[in-house]
């Protein structure tokens, strides 16, 4: 049973998360034989104060 946790920051349509589940369970499937309904996705949104990136959080990073 494949467990794929995508972690991003907030702000991506429904439209491609749902387009990131799809394409990574075609991947599972295609490279690793898996079976669809076997494989679970989680997408986690954090906010960008919440990550940082290059030694900055990302909302101050983008701001440069």
């Amino acid at each position: 049973m494949p467990y794929v946790n995508i972690q991003i920051t907030k702000g991506a349509s429904r439209a491609q998360k749902a387009q990131l589940v799809k394409e990574v369970t075609d991947s599972l499937v295609r490279v690793l034989g898996k079976k669809p309904e076997h494989t679970h996705i989680v997408i986690q949104e954090i906010d960008e104060e919440n990550w940082g990136y290059s030694g900055l959080l990302t909302d101050d990073w983008k701001k440069l």
